[in-house]
């Protein structure tokens, strides 16, 4: 293959790829695919790859910027992997979300809403709470790096600070990276998860081999230093234990339901708090909770949605794959007085059991709110239920999209409304909501 022409070129950007990159049509009609480049832009771009359907590139220079383009606001915006989209007005973010919602419905799923809800946003700086820093000590550079990947994830980006975690993590990088430099073992720590509760922030540090004495008194002086609790991970994630405090308490508080939900650090929890909070609301509202209905929710983790439902609904089922999220729940039901929740272990991975017990009883209403790969194995047993509504949480407006049309086209549902909720501000993704009737 013959080498690559990096000669820059001048370009109209036309569209914006689900990945955040500007979209443009080369004199031969290829498309090339370019990194800071937004719709309705002219730039000068140099060529980075060479795909057999597209190119990829760079912008150089924008010659003609677009009304949606702003300062990004981070020192490492272009480098790192974290965002994708802070040089474009908040606004239009989740604008060009919603078409990507709207688009995918129509092109997976063959459906259109007949209503398209307003977006809902909240805190787009300083907000998340829960994520994963990679940590790769360099000698050539003579230190270790902890941050998010580069946008080529090869590398870990070598950030001082995060705009979009929150503050008290996001402003503290360089000095974790210092810490780790500093630690005999620091070849041996390949990532650092954190994750916030509303009154403890916890550092989960991944090592590979034991940490000796002066390491671990290290960790601690960090953690007294800077109000951090610290949690060792030697192997698997059963193996994550407290270093210091002894008992950290992790917890959020859900103030609108009377709910406080308790947590393991590694637990899946949704990053963006004061978002949370909006969609459980939203959902719940959506949803149209009786109480007198029975409520299905299916994918519960540890009670998101069960737990505040319960406080509306006659009766609600959780159910969930992972065995010790559902212990968890259960006692964050018995935490909050309530009663009225049950919760079960299934795999929704695969089809469920007609037979199965949490099937049992009927139910009103269906609260969905699966990974990424979506609910398509569930969905005949939901159909088969029959019931009134549902309401449908994504976080992948393609498995989404799938889903939704297989429940309209396949089981006669009508899909009322549907739209994005700005969960993770500055990337490419989208969290998603969809509301079904029963025709």
């Amino acid at each position: 293959m013959s080498r690559l022409d990096q000669t820059p070129f001048e370009i109209a950007v036309t569209g914006l790829t689900h990945d955040g990159r500007g979209v443009a049509r080369r004199e031969s009609g290829k498309a090339v695919f370019i990194a800071g480049a937004l719709p309705g832009e002219r730039v000068m771009a140099q060529q980075t790859a060479r795909q057999r359907s597209f190119d990829e590139a760079r912008t150089v220079a924008v010659l003609e910027a677009s009304p949606d383009r702003v300062s990004p606001r981070c020192p490492h915006f272009g480098v790192c992997g974290g965002c994708a989209l802070q040089h474009m007005d908040e606004a239009q973010q989740i604008h060009s979300k919603q078409n990507v919602l709207l688009e995918n419905l129509e092109r997976i799923g063959h459906v259109t809403p007949e209503t398209v809800l307003p977006p809902l946003t909240d805190a787009a700086w300083g907000y998340r709470r829960k994520g994963r820093f990679s940590v790769r000590r360099v000698e050539k550079k003579g230190k270790t790096l902890v941050g998010f990947r580069e946008q080529d994830p090869r590398f870990v980006a070598d950030i001082g600070e995060c705009h979009t975690v929150i503050p008290q993590i996001g402003m503290k990088v360089a000095a974790l990276a210092t810490l780790i430099d500093g630690l005999q073992a620091r070849s041996d720590i390949p990532q650092v998860e954190f994750i916030a509760g509303d009154d403890t922030v916890a550092l989960v540090f991944r090592h590979l081999v034991p940490l000796g004495e002066p390491d671990r008194a290290a960790l601690v002086a960090f953690a007294q230093a800077h109000g951090f609790a610290i949690f060792l991970q030697p192997g698997g994630i059963e193996s994550v234990h407290a270093l210091w405090p002894e008992s950290p308490r992790l917890a959020f508080r859900l103030p609108q339901w009377d709910v406080e939900l308790l947590f393991r650090p590694l637990d899946f929890i949704q990053v963006n708090a004061g978002l949370n909070q909006t969609m459980i609301a939203s959902a719940l509202s959506l949803l149209d909770a009786q109480p007198g209905d029975r409520v299905l929710d299916l994918f519960c983790g540890l009670g998101n949605f069960t737990l505040p439902l319960a406080r509306r609904a006659a009766t609600v089922v959780g159910v969930e794959g992972e065995p010790a999220l559902i212990e968890r729940a259960r006692a964050n039901a018995r935490r909050n007085g309530i009663e009225n929740a049950a919760f079960h272990v299934a795999d929704l991975s695969v089809a469920p059991d007609r037979a199965a017990p949490w099937l049992k009883g009927g139910f009103d209403k269906v609260l969905l709110d699966p990974p990424r790969v979506g609910a398509r194995e569930v969905l005949s047993a939901v159909a088969h239920l029959a019931p009134r509504r549902v309401v449908y949480i994504s976080c992948h407006t393609g498995s989404l999209a799938r889903d939704l049309g297989i429940l309209v086209q396949e089981h006669g549902f009508r899909l009322r409304a549907a739209g994005v909720l700005d969960m993770f501000p500055h990337t490419t993704h989208v969290e998603s909501i969809a509301v079904l009737d029963r025709k």
